[in-house]
Order: C-alpha cells, then sequence, then structure tokens
C-alpha cells in the first residue's frame, strides 16, 4: 500500500514540475468552470450584470435602442419560476374582474393588496415585481425622464397610458363670473367604493366606481355654494361613509392615447421612454398576475424624478371651454389633473423568493 502512495505521488510531483503543461491545465479547468457558471446562472443574474454595464445614475446619456432591444430579448425569457413566483389561477379570483360586475357580493375581496418584491435596487436601476389580485389597481402615474421595461410574467393586464402633447397645453384661465369646477367624493370604507361628483356651472356629472371601474351620469341640480364658494353636498353612502371636499379642480394638462390593451406573457415585453410610449400608465388586473419592471433611472425626489398621479377626463370635459383643438380623433386625447396619493392605493412589501444575485 505504502509503494502505491509513494508511486502516486512521485508522478504528482512530476506533473508539477512539468509547469507549462501545468498552467495550460489549471486554465483549462478554469475556463471550463468559468463557462459552467455562465451557463447555470439565473436569468435575473443576467438581467442584473446586463443593467449594471450598461445603466447610469442620472440616464444620461439614456440608454441606447440596442442596448433596449438586447435587454427586452433577455426579459423575454424570463417566466415565473425563473423569480419564484408559482403562477396563480384565475380560479383564484379576489375581486370582480372585467365581467364580474354581477357578483357584488364579492367586492370586499377586492380590498387585498399588491405585494411588491424587491429584487435589486442601486442609482443607476431597479428591479422590481407587482403580483396583483384580480382587479387591483395602480393608478395613472408618470416616470418623469426615466425608461421603463415591463414584462408580464403570468395572468392578464390591462394597460393605459399617455404621453403629454408637446409643447404642454394647458386648461386657459376662465373668462369673468365664470363659476369653478368643484369635486366632492365620498368613499364607503367597508365596500370601497368611491362616488365622485363633479359639478360644472349649475350641472354634475356623477361617477360611480364599483372598484375599478367608473360608471358616469348626468342630472341637474340647485347648486349648493354660495357664489363660487362650494359647500358640502348632503349626501353619504352607507355606514362607515366619509366625505372630502377636494375644491377647486388643478389645471388640467392634454396628453395622447399611448395605449390602451390587455397584456399577457405572450405580448413580450413593453418599453415607455421620457417622452414617449406611454409614460404616464395605470394598470388593471383582469386576472391575477405579475409584472417584472426594471426602472432606470430610479424614482429620486432629490433628482427631480418624483411619482406623481393622475386622473384623466374625456378632450371634450374641457376643450369647449378653452378652444383647445386637435386632430378629428379626439378620442385619442385627455386631460389630465395631478391628484394625491390615492387613499386606496394598498400595496404592501414581500421578500422575493427567486435566485440570489452576485452583485
Amino acid at each position: 500500500m505504502l509503494s502505491k502512495l509513494q508511486k502516486a505521488s512521485d508522478k504528482v510531483g512530476l506533473f508539477l514540475q512539468n509547469k507549462p503543461f501545468s498552467t495550460a491545465w489549471l486554465q483549462f479547468q478554469f475556463q471550463r468552470h468559468f463557462h459552467m457558471e455562465r451557463k447555470n446562472s439565473s436569468k435575473v443574474q443576467g438581467l442584473y450584470d446586463f443593467c449594471k454595464k450598461t445603466f447610469t445614475p442620472s440616464g444620461t446619456p439614456p440608454p441606447s435602442s440596442q442596448a433596449v432591444r438586447d435587454l427586452c430579448s433577455l426579459l423575454d425569457t424570463v417566466g415565473p419560476a425563473d423569480v419564484g413566483l408559482e403562477e396563480q389561477s384565475s380560479d383564484d379570483d379576489r375581486g370582480l374582474g372585467f365581467s364580474g360586475l354581477y357578483g357584488l357580493n364579492r367586492v370586499a375581496r377586492w380590498a387585498q393588496p399588491i405585494t411588491y418584491l424587491d429584487i435589486y435596487e442601486c442609482d443607476s436601476f431597479t428591479m422590481c415585481i407587482f403580483c396583483f389580485p384580480t382587479s387591483a389597481v395602480i393608478p395613472l402615474h408618470d416616470h418623469p425622464g426615466m425608461t421603463v421595461l415591463s414584462k408580464v410574467l403570468y395572468g392578464s393586464m390591462h394597460v393605459k397610458a399617455y404621453d403629454w402633447v408637446e409643447p404642454a397645453r394647458f386648461q386657459e384661465t376662465k373668462g369673468p363670473g365664470y363659476r369653478p369646477d368643484f369635486v366632492i367624493s365620498v368613499r364607503n370604507l367597508n365596500s370601497k367604493c368611491l362616488l365622485s361628483i363633479v359639478v360644472r356651472n349649475g350641472k354634475i356629472r356623477v361617477r360611480v366606481r364599483v372598484c375599478p371601474f367608473w360608471f358616469r351620469t348626468r342630472m341637474t341640480i340647485c347648486h349648493p355654494g354660495s357664489g363660487n364658494k362650494p359647500r358640502f353636498l348632503n349626501c353619504g353612502c352607507g355606514p362607515g361613509s366619509t366625505r372630502k371636499n377636494l375644491g377647486f379642480w388643478n389645471p388640467v394638462r392634454l396628453a395622447k392615447l399611448a395605449t390602451d390593451k390587455v397584456l399577457t406573457p405572450q405580448y413580450g415585453t413593453s418599453v415607455l421612454y421620457p417622452k414617449s410610449g406611454g409614460n404616464l400608465h395605470c394598470f388593471t388586473a383582469v386576472t391575477p398576475c405579475a409584472v417584472l419592471d426594471i426602472l432606470t433611472p430610479p424614482y429620486n425626489e432629490d433628482a427631480g424624478r418624483k411619482c406623481t398621479y393622475y386622473v384623466d377626463y374625456p378632450f371634450p370635459t374641457f376643450s369647449a371651454v378653452n378652444g383647445a383643438e386637435v386632430s378629428n380623433e379626439k378620442e385619442e386625447y385627455a386631460w389630465l389633473s395631478e391628484i394625491d396619493t390615492p387613499d386606496d392605493l394598498y400595496m404592501r412589501p414581500g421578500v422575493y423568493a427567486g435566485p440570489a444575485i452576485l452583485v
């Protein structure tokens, strides 16, 4: 036995003395290990590596069109399992959906939160996932100076998006004696129902939201205010209702519709840019769904990249009074008004369970 060990030791010694051959062998083993590691690395790691070498904290210069195409190609290959998710069944109905308006006994179930999963964040980009129950909504919001890539991982999600009309066009100042518009909203905290009463020149438009859809009707009422100062209407929406006067309308700005469709995993990756592609968008879950987002550069209020929420109004709402003119396809335009962060934006943090990223 000892003689065999001695012979083996001598062979190892002779091998190590042959330095050129030893070095080549070590290089071969290193390259083999490196390629195996790359082959076995996660898709999330590939996304991180690409973003890390491509994006900058300031967003200038913006990512090239080729870089965006390459990143889209990577995102198109990502599925739920690649990020530690299990696809939710469409039978897991936690709300009304687009066609469940007759199941009103399920309204309370709509109040389940959107789950936010933080994969990675730095000064240059953010990688995250939003998991939606059916009917959950992320309201209309913007991405100032940002490029955002979104990939639906499972389920169906309706996206409505706008871009600002340039040069900027705002609602004009009304003439003397004009009675300003104002809004009164009524919220039922139990059923998440929202009643919005828009008053203009003695006429009102009642907008009733049965999560997340709006239904409109018109009626004429006696103006409850004195002069140009409105008072609360005597209205409610059942036990637990609250009333909030939103005051006179903020200035509205003209935007053009960029996207209004339902996205699925088969659609691929969608991209929005600082001034095109639907920089202001709203997400509504048609079924339980999840979307993987990459934002570059990320939100940063100190750098002027604050997330602002909006409400949209059909183009004819203000066009008649301010003389705005657009093309004949007026349905492609809307007026957007800035609002506070919606009280019913229900989001909670979750734990990312996918492959770890090596930074």
